[in-house]
């Protein structure tokens, strides 16, 4: 298992956020909740395509910035799981 994997979104947008700003003030800027904004910060949720589109019109960083994140963490944790038994469907 590749222990080395690439970074959960929540783990960048750490350091995208001021210093001096807490998890609370963040989120109500943001219009969401405390919790679930501490969740993703600390990679136990998914970044969604609508929190993408509130971290761009935030912080100016383009939604597609975190969508390519996440799908790469998301390809990555699956990498790391017992491959399915699949057939080919080419000859």
């Amino acid at each position: 298992m590749d222990m080395h994997g690439p970074a959960h979104p929540g783990e960048v947008l750490r350091e995208y956020l001021p210093p001096e700003m807490n998890v609370s003030e963040a989120a109500r800027r943001l219009g969401v909740t405390k919790q679930d904004f501490s969740v993703l910060l600390n990679g136990r949720s998914d970044m969604s395509v609508e929190m993408a589109l509130r971290l761009e019109s935030a912080l100016g960083i383009e939604a597609d910035f975190w969508l390519r994140m996440q799908l790469q963490w998301d390809l990555w944790s699956a990498r790391q799981k017992p491959k399915p038994v699949v057939k080919s469907i080419i000859a």
